[in-house]
């Protein structure tokens, strides 16, 4: 399996009063296809850092509406690719899937590939984009200290291993209400961390996530409210700005999303109930 961090021959150029150039290594954020099958049929394609795939995949399966509880996945294995051969690439993942899901797997079949920007590529169409989810946030009656918000991006940010070394992959982060981190998980898709963490909350039989946070490193999109809406998690905040779509769905779901979590300050854009002082 291929590893999250590469190492590169580069050359590293300063500019000044002159200019300077010298050969070095740097270190890379790995970058790989993964495909996602359920019962050997193909459901998506995606763009991630290996490692944690099983996580990754079982997240997917999570925001897709596949699965909603552990014990409605049976297994999960590495299989060949479609090359003809017999070589495990570890790019290919098969997932067993019992009760409804397999017909709702069929129904969410993307088309193309996912890529590393985007968590929704590929859908069949735009109805398939909203998912509606088995767990209700806006009855949940969490409720975050500002303080405690306030200083997530950095417990975040003390988390990402690879993000030192490499300064290129995204981060998703869960936390209790306290701060408390539970998981924390990187990819260079920031759906994919988010996938990442769910997949990790659902084999560790913790749907719903009530009364819990997920910090994220980039911006707050559609794509993230609806996964943390379908893995129940009642309040999401992001280092970065919020979509005006992200901002409509929150608002419709009754999620709490916090945008420019910077510092000592952010914006609650939806849900303000649950921030306290």
């Amino acid at each position: 399996m291929t590893k999250p961090v590469q190492r590169r021959r580069i050359v590293r150029v300063e500019v000044g009063d002159s200019v300077t150039s010298r050969p070095r290594h740097d270190s890379l954020a790995a970058e790989e296809p993964l495909e996602i099958r359920v019962g050997g049929s193909a459901l998506a394609v995606t763009m991630r850092t290996p490692g944690h795939d099983f996580e990754l995949a079982a997240g997917f399966l999570v925001s897709e509406g596949v699965l909603t509880a552990r014990e409605q996945l049976g297994s999960l294995r590495y299989c060949a690719g479609a090359d003809g051969t017999d070589a495990n690439t570890y790019n290919v993942l098969d997932a067993h899937v019992g009760g409804p899901g397999a017909l709702v797997a069929s129904s969410r079949h993307r088309h193309v590939y996912t890529s590393s920007s985007c968590g929704v590529c590929g859908l069949a169409s735009i109805d398939n984009v909203t998912t509606a989810s088995t767990f209700d946030v806006a009855a949940d009656d969490a409720r975050v200290d500002a303080t405690v918000l306030a200083g997530l991006p950095d417990r975040l940010r003390d988390h990402q291993d690879v993000f030192e070394r490499t300064g290129g992959l995204h981060a998703a982060g869960l936390f209790t209400a306290d701060g408390d981190v539970l998981c924390v998980r990187e990819d260079v898709g920031r759906h994919n961390a988010v996938d990442k963490v769910v997949g990790w909350a659902l084999q560790e039989d913790r749907l719903p996530l009530s009364g819990t946070v997920l910090q994220v490193s980039g911006r707050a999109s559609f794509e993230l409210v609806q996964k943390a809406a379908m893995a129940g998690i009642p309040v999401l905040a992001a280092v970065s700005a919020p979509s005006s779509l992200a901002v409509d769905l929150a608002d419709r779901l009754g999620l709490t999303l916090v945008g420019f979590s910077r510092g000592r300050s952010f914006n609650v854009y939806t849900g303000a109930q649950r921030v306290v002082a």
